[in-house]
Formats: C-alpha cells, structure tokens, sequence
C-alpha cells in the first residue's frame, strides 16, 4: 500500500511542478510524453481519448515498472551494494535511472531533429533520481521488489490519468 501511496504522490508532484513552472509548453516533460504517444502511436488523434488511455498505459503498467525494477533496483543495487554502502549504491543507480529519463524529456527527437531541454531537462532527471531513489527505499525498507514494482507502476498510471485529463 505504501507504494502505491508513493507512486501517487510522486507523479502527482512531478505534473503539479511541470504546470507550475513551465504550464503547457514544450518544457513541460508530461507535454513531451503526451507527444511522444502521439507520434508513435497511428492514428491516436483518429481514435477515443479512452482507447488511445488504454494503448499506451497497459504497456506503461506492465513492462517498465517490471523491466526497469528488475534491473534498476534488483539487479543494479544489488550488484553495486557488494562493493558501496547502500546509500552509495541507491545514488549511483538512482543517477543512472535519472539520466536514462532524460531521453523521456530533455534530449528529444522530433521530426525536427533533436531537441535539447536544458532547464527543464536537469529538473527532469532531478525529479527521476528522487523518484528512483524512493522506489530503492521501498526495496531495501520491505526487501522485497514488488512495492517498488506497485509504486512505478502507479506512478505511470497517475502520470498518464493526468496527461489525458489535463494536457489533451
């Protein structure tokens, strides 16, 4: 139950901060993932708000929290901790998971080219390291993976209720 708690709120904060500070423009990281679904997705601008939701949150429900809990926090902790304490091994890893999401919003490529957030994009890999570094405390806390599972999983599920009730 805690992560879910977590999970909401988390994502909860992120959206809240994204508004605040950049509203609906392109330095928004959830305007960034709104556009995201909406190139890779064909025809998502010709389908329900309902069905193109459900396209592209069961796989944001499933694979990432499991794959990236796996490794980030299963198999990345675990191998960092046999040779740093615990505190240094959640930052390290919870860095690296900051930085991959950079190329969720920060570095993104459009048909444009390649676009480069740099404000907005730090604050986003900041925001993912705390993130990160919350699920690895739900880890190490319960010693089990799967509240960091539910709590990933339920961040992307808010993120994407608020994506679709806010920023479409």
């Amino acid at each position: 139950m805690v992560g879910i708690l977590y999970g909401i709120g988390a994502a909860s904060f992120c959206f809240l901060l994204g508004i605040l500070v950049f509203d609906k423009s392109p330095d928004n990281w959830f305007i960034t993932i709104r556009n995201y679904y909406t190139a890779q997705v064909p025809g998502a601008m010709d389908m329900s708000l309902q069905k193109f939701f459900v396209i592209v949150t069961l796989p944001a429900l499933i694979f990432s929290p499991i794959g990236e809990e796996i490794f980030f926090r299963g198999f990345l902790q675990e191998a960092l901790e046999t040779r740093f304490s615990m505190r240094s091994s959640m930052v390290i890893e919870s860095a690296i998971f900051g930085l991959v999401h950079l190329f969720h919003h920060g570095l993104v490529r459009t048909n444009d080219g390649v676009n480069f957030f740099p404000y907005s994009g730090m604050l986003w890999v900041v925001l993912m390291f705390f993130t990160a570094c919350g699920f690895a405390l739900l880890r190490k806390r319960t010693g089990s993976i799967y509240p960091a599972i539910a709590a990933h999983a339920t961040f992307n599920l808010v993120m994407n209720l608020l994506i679709f009730s806010f920023l479409f």
